[in-house]
């Protein structure tokens, strides 16, 4: 036998988390949720594996030259790479392009499952982490586009989350290629560095983003980021775009950018798909406190092709400091017509949101909207007799509340008495059965609420002491076991 010095170490790998069942619950109370609104839209669900060709995840991934630096990877018995996902959008990629002539299209689905980072993690920053997805692939309509807008803000209020508290921002790829194109930055590398600094807006504010689009902007830590080198016309003229939102309706706000642009054909192309947008979901109801024209919104930088989204929750919550911050984005999306195209050889329209399920059952809890408490265990059979004949006893009593529809359990265990209520309170039963060779001998059961006898069986080391004493237990028929459970467990809901 090891001795314990050679004992394996129990450790959990960085940047992944256990989830206690209370986590598991609300997880699914909050993913059954979103789901009820999808299907309300018409959407169906669908499931991918958590593994892929690595080719197939795309170019979008980080250091796709070197497969195991952003994904997971392995190579198979083939030779052929495989991954753990990255995204749920990949996948469904994959697989409408494979399964195109069966489809209809277009092709509405949502997914919910486990994507996988091989990053460094942080606070915050999980290596595995749960994503909810809704996509339509097959149709270029901005009709689509503004259900994705709607769905996501019907999805914030079936969570909890009152009007106020979130705004769905939108703005379109376009606009920013036209800031890009009314400035005169053509090259590809400087175009990134643009849009890196302006999705920094929310976290660094317009003086962080202006550093960074100039030459550039130290943190507090001493660490330099070299910017994008903008003159300062240019710089004001991207600033001037950002804070073009303000205050205004998205009426407003369309009209100001189309004054912006001017010949800037990018910039005009994407004005008219927010305008097509916001006369959408206005006349659905959905005003500018829901869902908001807002140029400063950068998503995908490489990814999206035209309108892009983002939830964003308004309240405020402390963070690691103890300081008062907004809580920030839990979701986006956007229209990706190039991505199913990777697989067909011609661009195929396709529009998505993706609900990042970890980060926003965070903030539920923050709110209080998610009871995250850990639910009403078993009642549990005390076993207070170990022959073979009494087991059979015990466990015919388990058997008959199972079947009246009570989660129940048999002690399996070799302890005593006091070990078993112990048991009993660690799972948080709502009650414990118990019955010795006296109670036997006279057909009936004690029934111990748990709840008015929390200090379990402090003292109590016999059956004598425990029958004498009593703390909140009822005496009944063997024969009415079920029913006078069944009413103690409802009194307690």
């Amino acid at each position: 036998m090891a001795s314990k010095d050679d004992k394996l170490k129990a450790r959990l790998p960085r940047g992944l988390a256990d989830r206690t069942a209370a986590d598991i619950r609300a997880t699914e109370r909050m993913v059954t949720s979103i789901r009820t609104v999808c299907e309300r839209y018409g959407f169906e669900p669908l499931e991918t594996p958590m593994i892929e060709y690595t080719d197939a995840l795309g170019k979008f991934l980080p250091d796709q030259d070197r497969p195991n630096e952003g994904v997971f990877s392995f190579q198979d018995d083939d030779e052929q790479w495989l991954s753990l996902r990255y995204d749920l959008t990949a996948p469904l990629a994959r697989h409408f392009a494979e399964n195109y002539e069966q489809l209809a299209k277009p092709f509405r689905s949502y997914r919910a499952g486990w994507v996988f980072r091989n990053e460094k993690p942080g606070p915050g920053r999980f290596r595995q982490f749960m994503q909810f997805d809704a996509d339509t692939v097959g149709t270029s309509s901005p009709a689509a586009d503004a259900e994705m807008c709607m769905m996501a803000a019907d999805t914030m209020e079936a969570l909890g989350i009152p009007r106020g508290d979130y705004v769905i921002k939108v703005n379109s790829r376009k606009i920013l290629d036209g800031v890009m194109q009314a400035i005169g930055v053509t090259d590809e590398g400087k175009k990134l560095t643009v849009l890196r600094a302006i999705d920094k807006l929310d976290r660094l504010g317009i003086d962080g983003v202006q550093q960074l689009l100039g030459a550039g902007r130290e943190d507090e830590s001493g660490d330099f980021t070299k910017g994008a080198e903008l003159g300062p016309a240019e710089i004001e003229s991207i600033v001037g775009t950002l804070v073009t939102s303000s205050k205004g309706d998205n009426k407003e706000t369309i009209a100001s950018l189309a004054l912006r642009f001017g010949d800037a054909a990018n910039g005009e192309e994407g004005v008219k798909e927010l305008e097509a947008l916001a006369e959408l979901v206005a006349a659905a109801g959905y005003d500018e406190s829901r869902i908001r024209i807002d140029p400063s919104v950068v998503r995908g930088l490489e990814y999206y092709t035209g309108a892009v989204f983002e939830a964003e929750l308004l309240f405020e919550i402390p963070n690691e400091k103890g300081q008062k911050v907004i809580f920030g984005s839990v979701g986006g999306g956007g229209r990706y017509d190039g991505l199913v195209g990777r697989f067909r050889g011609e661009d195929t329209p396709a529009t998505g949101f993706s609900i990042g399920v970890s980060r926003l059952q965070a903030a539920l809890t923050a709110l209080g909207k998610l009871d995250s408490s850990e639910k009403t265990g078993p009642v549990v059979v005390l076993v207070m007799d170990k022959e073979i004949e009494r087991l059979g006893d015990y466990q015919r009593m388990v058997a008959d509340l199972r079947d009246a529809g009570i989660a129940a359990e048999m002690y399996l265990g070799q302890s005593g008495m006091k070990a078993q209520m112990k048991y009993a309170d660690r799972r948080r039963a709502p009650v414990a059965i118990i019955q010795g060779t006296v109670e036997k001998a006279e057909g009936v059961v004690q029934i111990k609420d748990l709840d008015l006898g929390k200090k379990l069986s402090e003292g109590l080391d016999d059956n004598a002491a425990w029958r004498q004493e009593r703390p909140g237990q009822l005496e009944v028929p063997e024969k009415d076991l079920v029913a006078a459970v069944l009413k103690m467990v409802e009194a307690r809901q």
